[in-house]
């Protein structure tokens, strides 16, 4: 195994580690019991161990960062952690206006979802000593990847069963968490609006909302603009180096294959 492919092994390795890291202090925050069908850490251990846990992979994925010994990879992979903590701190924090803003569920949905597939993807790029302008293009095609990612999952929020999710459905609403579904659906159901605003505190607030989501376009909108950024992630395929041989064909192929697969072939 040579050099570049060590160390974008490595690359990869600490984005699991950030992402491992963060889901478990996310279920503290969240109070959550159960992590896709199965018993979350604090459920089975309490929060200390929990948040422990995330505290070691997470200073493991430190470790492994410093041995690239690349101050651009470092800083970039850096910029993760400050994105994830910020958009919790945004959702935590977000007044009634921005509570009811698709601008403000933009910006939350790169922190925490697509900064970490954009900035891992742009590290790769960087390592494997491509021109500036490829890296730019491996972070938009990151970029892209994430929001469509996350889109579809809100999705799946409101049409997937709780056997296929490993939560209940709802889940966000439930949450007090209002995702583009909801934001496209108060277009058309402006009562949606106020319980947005009180985080769907009120007794009827979590049934009605769920009821007028599936009611209205929102998540036809919310499918629409994944696949808009699906395939902008596609798009900025074409500006990385020309294919050079079966292995690069292949391996471009299959970032078109991932990008479909884990968007819309998931609905």
């Amino acid at each position: 195994m040579n050099m570049i492919s060590i160390l974008l092994i490595a690359c990869f390795t600490h984005a699991v580690r950030y992402r491992c890291s963060r889901l478990l202090h996310d279920d503290v925050i969240d109070d959550s019991d159960s992590r896709r069908g199965l018993k979350a850490l604090n459920t089975l251990l309490g929060n200390k161990v929990a948040i422990l846990a995330g505290d070691f992979l997470l200073a493991r994925a430190s470790v492994s960062l410093a041995s690239l010994h690349d101050h651009r990879v470092i800083a970039l992979m850096s910029q993760i952690l400050e994105d994830l903590v910020s958009g919790e701190i945004l959702q935590m924090t977000s007044g009634h206006d921005e509570a009811t803003s698709v601008e403000t569920y933009m910006t939350k949905t790169f922190y925490k979802t697509a900064s970490l597939i954009a900035n891992s993807c742009k590290s790769v790029a960087l390592l494997a000593r491509c021109s500036d302008e490829a890296a730019e293009a491996a972070w938009g095609y990151g970029k892209n990847l994430g929001i469509a990612f996350q889109l579809v999952d809100d999705v799946l929020d409101f049409t997937s069963s709780q056997e296929e999710l490993g939560k209940p459905v709802g889940s966000d609403v439930r949450s007090g968490l209002a995702t583009y579904p909801v934001l496209a659906a108060s277009e058309e159901h402006p009562e949606l609006l106020s319980m947005i605003r009180r985080r769907f505190r009120g007794p009827e607030d979590i049934d009605r909302a769920l009821e007028l989501v599936k009611n209205s376009q929102g998540i036809d909108k919310a499918i629409g603009l994944a696949a808009y950024h699906a395939e902008e992630a596609v798009r900025a395929l074409e500006h990385l180096p020309p294919a050079l041989g079966p292995d690069a064909d292949a391996s471009r192929a299959a970032l078109e294959a991932i990008t479909r697969k884990v968007t819309l072939e998931r609905l």
